[in-house]
């Protein structure tokens, strides 16, 4: 056997051959790794509860008050895959700042100098960032059943299998823009909540769009974000073969895929 295969034995003498190495491997390490702190302090959870829950408590009432039938009848239909939406948006853009902990500390030159590849230490990552976003989105979906959400169960699956593939993306662009500027902190904010609110705003997350004026709805029609909250409402009202659901996908899969891509370029270059 070739010496790059062995390590070397125990007092016996004998070799033993070094473990394989594969992407869905090392992926796998890097998520339990960034779990971990999760784990030991859950209430970063219960924290995480708090935006999304203040928002259907509050906003929520004031949509069925005012645009209640504008909406269809049904407010929690159309708002709460919105507010699952912004939960992902919020949770997923800031996960760069936690790499930038990692900069800061030295810990994230360690990583790379691991066997682990690159790419599953941005996959890793980012799969991290969406376990507590979809466990918070299955709590908030709890909460609101008392109140009268009936969503289509498969169509609330979907969506949140939906989200996560968007998570990822927007996660991966959120450490390529740490990666970017470094440890210069306050440039991360400034690039990242120049980019949110617009988004969100123009998604039509909080309010329908259609008697917009025409410059956003110009806007909103090349907002990944629009098309995944409309594909979530089709899916929560029980429509999942509609073209609107696959244009959700398109874009949640779109997005990913950019994520991945300059993700993974950013991570590689930082080893240079």
């Amino acid at each position: 056997m070739s010496a790059a295969t062995l390590t070397p034995g125990t007092s016996s003498g004998v070799a033993r051959p070094l473990p394989r190495r594969s992407f869905l491997r090392d992926t796998r390490i890097v998520l339990v790794r960034e779990l971990r702190p999760v784990a030991r302090d859950p209430f970063s959870l219960l924290f995480g509860l708090v935006q999304p829950l203040v928002f259907l408590g509050l906003f929520g009432p004031l949509l069925a008050g005012s645009a209640g039938e504008a909406l269809g009848g049904d407010v929690w239909l159309w708002f709460v895959p919105a507010v699952l939406a912004m939960t992902t948006l919020f949770g997923t853009s800031v996960t760069g700042s936690n790499l930038q902990l990692d900069l800061s500390s030295g810990v994230h030159e360690r990583m790379l100098v691991t066997p682990l590849s690159r790419p599953a230490q941005l996959v890793g990552r980012a799969l991290k960032e969406m376990v507590p976003i979809v466990a918070q989105s299955a709590v908030v979906l709890l909460v609101m059943l008392p109140f009268g959400l009936r969503p289509d169960p498969f169509g609330a699956v979907l969506t949140l299998l939906q989200l996560a593939v968007l998570g990822i993306g927007v996660g991966s662009l959120s450490y390529a823009l740490a990666l970017a500027v470094r440890k210069q902190e306050w440039m991360f904010w400034v690039v990242q909540q120049t980019f949110l609110f617009p988004v969100m705003m123009l998604s039509g997350m909080l309010l329908p769009l259609e008697n917009g004026p025409a410059w956003m709805q110009a806007a909103s029609a090349v907002n990944p974000l629009r098309y995944v909250v409309d594909s979530g409402r089709a899916a929560f009202a029980g429509d999942l073969v509609s073209s609107t659901v696959a244009w959700g996908w398109v874009a949640a899969v779109a997005t990913a895929v950019l994520g991945l891509v300059v993700g993974v370029r950013a991570m590689v270059r930082s080893a240079d």
